[in-house]
């Protein structure tokens, strides 16, 4: 069988997170990874997977439209998987804030949404002011001056915690 993983990713930390996901799923034989916008138009061919993975970032607060889109789209055969879903933002690189009950986008997801996953995580992302427009780079630094967070524009930082994501790895590849 086969796990599915399905990314929304802005800036490319989602992404980066769930190819190393699908990288150490190793008991694998096939991981398919595809890009949420591309999944769209895909007839998916749901009795190979046995197993299903969706990581979503937060931008400005919310949650890319499509991710809703998706789940609507294929709700009956997702509630047939073993499934699993986690969260990217910059919210979560404070302790405080990063599992699906203290991470309020995530929390809200999960409240509002008809799909309940199996397991659910949140990862703190990277700010990457090399890859915003000026208007966004304002925006994020004024963010990061109310929040506490690095406001120099000269550099990126990852705050992704590899282990968490491992830890993560590990409990979905085991999830029966």
């Amino acid at each position: 069988m086969k796990a599915l993983i399905i990314f929304c990713s802005r800036y490319g930390q989602t992404k980066k997170i769930a190819t190393y996901i699908a990288d150490n799923i190793s008991y694998y034989q096939l991981c398919d990874v595809i890009n949420i916008t591309d999944a769209m138009n895909i007839n998916f061919n749901w009795k190979q997977y046995d197993r299903i993975l969706i990581g979503a970032s937060i931008h400005y607060g919310h949650f890319n439209p499509i991710l809703n889109k998706f789940i609507q789209l294929n709700l009956f055969a997702i509630k047939k998987l073993i499934s699993g879903f986690f969260s990217v933002n910059l919210t979560a690189r404070k302790i405080e804030k990063n599992s699906p009950r203290t991470n309020i986008y995530t929390y809200k997801f999960l409240k509002g949404s008809p799909w309940k996953p199996n397991c659910c995580a949140v990862f703190a992302g990277a700010l990457q002011y090399s890859n915003y427009n000026w208007f966004n780079k304002i925006v994020i630094q004024i963010i990061m001056l109310l929040t506490g967070g690095e406001t120099n524009s000269n550099c990126n930082i990852e705050y992704t915690d590899w282990e968490e994501v491992r830890i993560f790895i590990n409990y979905f590849k085991k999830l029966k």
